[in-house]
């Protein structure tokens, strides 16, 4: 039994008429490795202190949450971390969220990033809860390439292992995303490209982002996306491919040869902020309005003092009506690029 949201506004726009789509919502700032464009084991070591279970939205407030998101226009919801597989009980929040529909009866297309060590184990389960669409983050084949990205010893085996199951659960397209960084893992751009080739699964390159500040980004540091589709052009030709819909943010190409898709997302080269749809629930309950915002607008105290849903929702849409972001496009301003910045784990990639 599917639970109907009636619509509130037919389309919610923010200060520069982008209109609100997407959801990401973080369910742990927890993580099994350490992937030193996320969270790099000098910043989050073991002495580290995370979030107590206490302070993280609980199932029911992240549905209560996207309910009156998707009142307000939201038709994508995708679970993020951290890594989503260690919140315990994953599936029954999958479950939850997949029992929401549109006003028109349309069930919310909801999607999981995973880095893919626990999935072998999740995989059905997961599909059996509702999850539509999964994306596996590996940025590596070769196996000491691998351990030294993720800053861990744990097997790459396991993720392949995981991509397995995945296909065998009934995710397709998976989509696989590397993210590429100069001088660390450029190397694998064709390893990748090859071992993917006549899957069925999408293979993404993500160019390398000043996330945070705790990853030490440099613009030196970026392959980007011509870049990295020129070299597989040169031995596998491609031909671009038309979006799937409008905001779409990885660009599509097909190999000539019939062997699949890839996608490239250019987020530090060619900026797609002018299209940007997405709000980030973070793991304790703060709606942020970019991935490079500094702060966010606390929902988690006026969901625990017994907040109204029409209450909620307007304090929702009035974060999304005073949106300007656009940091991708002032990234060169000096001032911009300096702001503080939230990590990557606590908002999801």
């Amino acid at each position: 039994m599917f639970v109907s949201v009636p619509p509130v506004y037919d389309t919610l726009l923010d200060a520069l008429r982008r209109p609100l789509r997407s959801l990401r919502i973080s369910v742990t700032d927890r993580c099994n490795l350490r992937c030193a464009y996320c969270m790099p084991r000098e910043a989050f070591g073991r002495d580290f202190v995370f979030l107590r279970h206490a302070d993280l939205l609980s199932f029911e407030e992240i549905v209560r949450v996207a309910r009156q998101a998707i009142a307000l226009g939201v038709r994508k919801i995708r679970l993020s971390g951290g890594e989503p597989l260690l919140r315990r009980g994953i599936e029954r929040l999958v479950e939850m969220l997949a029992g929401l529909h549109d006003e028109t009866g349309r069930p919310i297309e909801l999607a999981m990033t995973s880095n893919g060590v626990l999935l072998a184990k999740k995989a059905r389960a997961l599909k059996g809860a509702g999850l539509a669409r999964l994306n596996i983050s590996l940025d590596a084949l070769d196996e000491t390439v691998f351990q030294r990205i993720c800053g861990s010893d744990a097997p790459l085996a396991a993720v392949l292992e995981g991509i397995n199951a995945a296909q065998a659960a009934g995710f397709a397209p998976l989509k696989v995303n590397a993210v590429i960084k100069r001088a660390v893992n450029e190397s694998e751009i064709l390893p990748l490209a090859r071992h993917f080739r006549h899957t069925g699964v999408i293979l993404r390159f993500i160019e390398f982002m000043d996330v945070g500040t705790t990853n030490g980004w440099r613009l030196d540091d970026v392959v980007s996306a011509d870049e990295i589709l020129a070299r597989i052009d040169q031995e596998f030709p491609l031909y671009p491919l038309a979006p799937r819909h409008a905001g779409e943010v990885g660009k599509r190409w097909q190999f000539m040869d019939g062997g699949g898709e890839i996608g490239v997302i250019a987020s530090v080269t060619q900026t797609f902020c002018h299209e940007c749809d997405r709000l980030r629930l973070s793991t304790d309950g703060k709606l942020y309005t970019c991935l490079f915002a500094s702060d966010g607008a606390d929902l988690r105290t006026p969901l625990r003092a017994g907040e109204e849903d029409a209450q909620l929702r307007q304090r929702i849409a009035n974060v999304w009506g005073g949106r300007r972001d656009r940091y991708s496009q002032l990234r060169h301003i000096a001032s911009e690029a300096s702001a503080r910045k939230i990590e990557m784990s606590y908002i999801g990639g």
